[in-house]
């Protein structure tokens, strides 16, 4: 094992509970906008086009296909048609309002807080996330994760997103590191896992779904519990 000095972790998906906390807020949505009288019938329906468009365009804004604008001003209208309805019932509001209620739920993954205590004790920890600066913030803010992490880096600020490399060589330049102290934590292969490695950092790949992938990361990981054997 080597003697790791800086971890970095992934955010959503790995330490906030992305899937918990959009779901709550799409069942408020759904709700408070009465979204059956605007042509999508029941919750099933929305919640499934969120997720088949939702991850299609945050794929998109990954590789470059769209940027941050239009994503967030697309979202709804191609859910909204997704579902059944129609594009031009979106209410003005319903994007900041989705936004600001999800960034601002609580919820974080099993034996996060936990793993952070024992961790903060041996190493310093920092955030690199392909997210939004306000969003991030306010959702670290929220569910108390602000606490544990030296430094935040975002795909925002720096202008690269997770797998360049460079988002990756930013953050040791701010730390004054090398690739050799480092390991990055993340659930996404295809940026988290991908990314470290193009940047020679190790990797734990943060698999509780037991996903089969073609890269080979340094370890795997089912909960995050099992990080305390790793380190």
């Amino acid at each position: 094992m080597k003697t790791y000095q800086h971890i970095f972790f992934d955010l959503d998906h790995t330490l906030w509970d992305y899937d918990r906390n959009v779901t709550e807020s799409l069942s408020e949505l759904y709700q408070i906008y009465k979204l059956e009288e605007l042509g999508i019938p029941t919750f099933e329906q929305f919640f499934s086009s969120f997720h088949h468009i939702n991850f299609q365009l945050w794929d998109w804004y990954n590789v470059g296909k769209i940027d941050k604008e239009n994503l967030r001003r697309e979202r709804f209208r191609r859910i909204f048609a997704h579902a059944g309805s129609s594009e031009n019932a979106v209410p003005a509001p319903f994007e900041e309002d989705f936004m600001g209620r999800t960034s601002s739920k609580p919820h974080v993954l099993p034996y996060s807080k936990e793993i952070l205590n024992y961790l903060r004790e041996k190493y310093k920890l920092h955030v690199i996330t392909n997210g939004f600066n306000e969003s991030q913030a306010k959702k670290m803010g929220s569910s108390g994760l602000d606490i544990y992490f030296d430094l935040v880096v975002t795909s925002e600020t720096t202008g690269y997103k997770k797998p360049d490399p460079r988002i990756f060589y930013h953050a040791m330049d701010q730390l004054k590191t090398h690739a050799e102290h480092c390991l990055m934590i993340g659930d996404n292969p295809a940026s988290d896992i991908l990314g470290a490695q193009r940047a020679a950092i190790d990797q734990v790949f943060f698999n509780p779904e037991g996903k089969e992938i073609e890269l080979k990361p340094t370890y795997t990981i089912s909960h995050l519990k099992e990080l305390e054997a790793l380190l």
